[in-house]
């Protein structure tokens, strides 16, 4: 593709901007970044505005942007399912996290590991908890990368050899260096900035590219018919109606579980300020359902048989429609505008990420099994370097390996992660689960929510049979129900053998 110059200008100068801005966070409401608590949570110092800024920025990602409307253009109706689950997600954030802010604060958490060991009294299990979340975070961190690959490429600054991830390489050295320097801080400040575009790049698209098309309503006629409906059960079967529904579900129910989710939840400066996010945030649903229609637009708007883009939908295929869209419908300086907010929506989640994965192995592996006399600076210092870790493994996951198995590793993330939830939000709501019924359940979820993924070679959704009937699931969900059976059979079993319980040093907080 040839260089969009002046898209290319203003890209650069964007980039530019939210690096100042990164750089000069460490200024903002300053603390003390000797402390792990300052430099990984802010010092827990936001209130509701730059808490709605740093979780949207933290949850609808550069790959939101770019792969819910690359799921509508290439399968059509089932990624709607991203809308849904974004919706039934607040309501649970709603009833829960304020409380698990609550807990955390008084008793100087981190981590929802942190919670799981004082909740719990089991090292193992806290341990666990930690692992599964540094390892759904990993890949998470390098899908990142595919919403400013994309973007590199859109602009025509794909390159080949040596040169080819050079910009991306230069992104992350920028990003790792103004994580480093100022915490928790920097993405929050540049989510600020990265909502903006976002919320304008996407407006603007919902208004001006219809009215180019003709309007919505031939917008819809050109879509194929099998792509604007899910096709009817046939039979003894529930089909995609409930691989739709457990995938919205599921991904509603695993969402808060990840570390940036928790960290963005723990760096409030009050349970109000959760509250009020979950009320607040639906929003962003909103704005998921314009970006999901984006796809219909750049099938009506016939970016994929256009010649200037045959290049790059060779080489990123569905992932290339936005980019394209925005190409084809804008003039070149917006492009640059949208294409900035994507790349943008790209590094905020992937440092908020990076210092969440930080944390957890900081705090829950480092001092808890390695030095456990480490003081507050030493802990804060290795949490700086771990996040350097994090973001170049990332970065050489995507490079030197193909994008595929981040694909596969980010569903695996989904199905571990949510196996957390007995522990974390099962604890958070009662104490009748024993901590090794817990540890027992994960390890089953673990295993079998793998070995599933694997048996239908790393797809979402595996072909469940109950009773003869069909009852095509998301394999993360039906891993969770066995997990929980697990524990709620196995809790009475240890109470019987009166193996004993860890000790709950939260009991004083329950009433909160």
């Amino acid at each position: 593709m040839p260089i969009h110059g002046v898209a290319v200008a203003v890209f650069i100068a964007l980039f530019a901007l939210i690096t100042v801005l990164g750089f000069l966070a460490v200024h903002w409401r300053r603390g003390d970044l000797d402390l792990l608590h300052e430099w990984g949570l802010a010092g827990s110092r936001f209130g509701t505005l730059v808490t709605w800024f740093l979780l949207g920025g933290d949850l609808y990602t550069a790959y939101t942007f770019i792969a819910v409307p690359a799921l509508m253009f290439g399968a059509g109706a089932l990624g709607f399912f991203a809308v849904p689950y974004t919706i039934i997600v607040y309501p649970i954030v709603f009833a829960v996290f304020p409380r698990l802010w609550s807990v955390c604060r008084r008793h100087g958490y981190i981590t929802a590991a942190d919670f799981v060991r004082g909740r719990h009294g089991n090292r193992t299990l806290a341990l666990m908890v930690a692992l599964t979340g540094i390892a759904a975070t990993m890949p998470y961190i390098a899908l990142q990368l595919v919403g400013i690959q994309v973007v590199i490429a859109g602009l025509g600054l794909e390159g080949s050899g040596a040169l080819a991830d050079l910009p991306l390489v230069i992104a992350f050295v920028i990003l790792a260096a103004y994580t480093y320097t100022s915490g928790l801080r920097a993405p929050a400040a540049i989510a600020i900035v990265k909502d903006i575009l976002i919320w304008v790049t996407v407006i603007a698209a919902i208004v001006i590219v219809p009215i180019k098309l003709g309007g919505y309503g031939k917008i819809f006629a050109v879509v194929p018919p099998a792509k604007l409906l899910l096709p009817a059960p046939k039979g003894d079967t529930l089909g995609l109606y409930s691989a739709y529904a457990t995938l919205a579900l599921g991904s509603a129910l695993a969402l808060f579980l990840y570390p940036h989710s928790v960290t963005g939840v723990l760096s409030s400066q009050s349970r109000e300020v959760v509250a009020r996010n979950a009320a607040l945030l639906p929003a962003y649903s909103f704005l998921l359902a314009l970006i999901a229609l984006l796809g219909f637009m750049a099938i009506a708007a016939g970016v994929a048989h256009d010649p200037g883009f045959a290049l790059l939908f060779k080489r990123h295929g569905p992932n290339a429609a936005v980019p394209a869209l925005l190409l084809k419908m804008f003039p070149s300086w917006f492009a640059g505008l949208g294409f900035a907010a994507i790349a943008i929506g790209a590094l905020v989640p992937a440092a908020i990420m990076s210092i969440a994965a930080a944390n957890l192995w900081t705090r829950n592996i480092y001092r808890e099994y390695i030095r456990p006399d480490c003081t507050a600076a030493q802990e804060s210092r290795m949490a700086k370097r771990v996040s350097l870790i994090v973001k170049f493994g990332a970065l050489a996951f995507v490079i030197l390996l193909p994008l595929q198995y981040a694909i596969q590793l980010q569903l695996l993330g989904g199905v571990w992660i949510i196996q957390t939830l007995p522990a974390v939000i099962g604890g958070l709501l009662t104490r009748w689960f024993h901590d090794r019924a817990l540890l027992a359940g994960w390890f089953v979820g673990i295993v079998v929510g793998t070995a599933m993924a694997v048996s239908v070679q790393f797809k979402p959704i595996y072909p469940l049979t109950i009773a003869g009937f069909g009852f095509p699931c998301y394999i993360a969900l039906a891993a969770l129900v066995l997990n929980f059976v697990v524990a709620i059979v196995l809790t009475p079993v240890f109470d019987l053998a009166q193996a004993g319980r860890g000790h709950d040093e939260t009991e004083r907080a329950r009433s909160l």
